[in-house]
């Protein structure tokens, strides 16, 4: 089967490839860079932005079903970039596969589209908890209209499909773990909130293998098509715990001391304000989404996807942290 993976050479979209490539799938890939990681696992690549139409449509030629899992990984920048990127290039992958007779689109989008004030935690929620009013952040608001897009798309000539995994993280993840651990050793992590804070995680391995599973049952008349789920390792974890046991097995500064939720948020506010005005460059050390992010449970219900195409498990909470430690601590010659 010919396939193609918008953003593969990312975090997720690098696992996907991997996987795709070892049940033997003709596997194409669409980013910016060379990925030189991929070059056994990709058959070719189109050196472009999901932003360039042209450069899309030829990438979706002769494809039978495409991954769309390319985004903007920040939570901080420009609106415009979020809304050429999330919103006019998912369009652009939408328009393609139509023209180009794909038959499968399967959206990479995320769980903070339903995240909207920051003022209540989300606990257990299924996928029918309603899109809010307003979002703290523009890669929330830019991903929900972006779900939405391939949703609507959905119908005979094209199924569609959108995954909204939590929190993903294992071996060779360059956001999530690395930045704790930075800020840590810099002395600059404070806890947000109080000690019970619940959040959904999702191992790398399982976030690839729910795209493929989604994929193989995705078809016009199949229960999944345009639908959205949310995707996670199907238990909380306790957030500050479990990164402090994290940073705890590398020898890094683990979090001791906290802050109020409510001071975070204002100080989110200050520095997005002062961030704007100046036009600095690079991420506030805090926002109001991150600050909520951070003092609010958010967790959820996955048994749609475990119904609708046999989501489960391929490495548990607990396999996936000692994977993860021992890829640290080699990175590190500890």
């Amino acid at each position: 089967m010919a396939v193609l993976v918008t953003g593969g050479g990312g975090f997720l979209g690098s696992a996907i490839v991997r996987m795709l490539h070892a049940r033997g799938d003709n596997v194409r890939v669409l980013g910016r860079g060379n990925y030189p990681h991929l070059t056994d696992c990709i058959s070719r690549l189109f050196q472009s932005d999901i932003r360039d139409a042209t450069a899309v449509r030829a990438a979706c030629q002769g494809v039978d079903t495409v991954f769309h899992v390319a985004a903007m990984p920040r939570i901080w920048g420009k609106r415009r970039d979020f809304e050429s990127v999330h919103v006019e290039g998912t369009k652009n992958v939408i328009d393609a596969c139509r023209d180009c007779g794909v038959e499968k689109l399967i959206y990479t989008s995320t769980p903070s589209v339903v995240f909207g004030n920051g003022r209540e935690s989300l606990c257990g929620v299924n996928e029918s908890h309603p899109y809010p009013r307003a979002y703290l952040a523009d890669y929330p608001r830019t991903k929900a209209i972006a779900e939405q897009m391939v949703l609507r798309a959905n119908g005979e000539g094209l199924a569609t499909v959108a995954l909204r995994p939590h929190l993903i993280w294992g071996p060779g993840d360059p956001h999530l773990v690395p930045r704790i651990i930075a800020r840590s050793r810099a002395g600059k992590l404070r806890q947000i909130g109080g000690d019970d804070t619940l959040v959904d995680v999702t191992y790398i391995d399982n976030a690839a293998h729910a795209h493929i599973l989604a994929a193989n049952a995705l078809k016009p008349c199949a229960s999944c098509a345009g639908r959205a789920y949310f995707i996670s390792q199907g238990e909380p974890v306790q957030l500050w715990e479990w990164l402090n046991k994290i940073l705890s097995a590398i020898g890094a500064p683990t979090i001791t001391r906290k802050i109020s939720y409510a001071r975070a948020y204002r100080i989110g506010g200050c520095c997005e304000a002062i961030y704007r005005v100046m036009r600095l460059r690079g991420d506030p050390p805090m926002t109001r989404f991150l600050a909520a992010q951070l003092a609010n449970s958010h967790y959820f219900d996955i048994s749609a996807a475990r119904r609708d195409f046999g989501y489960d498990l391929l490495v548990s909470t607990e396999s996936g942290e000692r994977r993860l430690i021992e890829c640290l601590k080699r990175s590190e010659n500890l």
